[in-house]
């Protein structure tokens, strides 16, 4: 796969980040929050899983940059712990 073939990527407020190479999240990430909130989904569920840390570390550093995102957090129990990440959005 190249740089310009599209992915079918559902958008349905959770990203599971297995499935992409690490360095494809720095514009994946951004453009995945975009469509949510076009979508009015502004909660997302971001998946990096839990590892070593640094994915987790890359995706947090994303989010904070982002004037889109709201907060972030790790996951709860249900939701991934800290696999996971919760995103809040800011609405339209």
């Amino acid at each position: 796969m190249n740089k310009d073939d599209a992915v079918d990527l559902p958008v349905n407020g959770t990203l599971d980040l297995h499935f992409f190479r690490p360095r494809d999240v720095d514009e994946l990430i951004p453009d995945y929050i975009n469509e949510c909130r076009k979508k009015g989904i502004y909660q997302v569920r971001i998946v990096h899983g839990k590892g070593t840390g640094i994915l987790r570390k890359r995706v947090h550093s994303i989010l904070s940059k982002l004037q889109e995102v709201e907060s972030y957090s790790l996951g709860g129990e249900s939701a991934g712990s800290w696999g996971a990440t919760i995103v809040i959005l800011k609405p339209l």
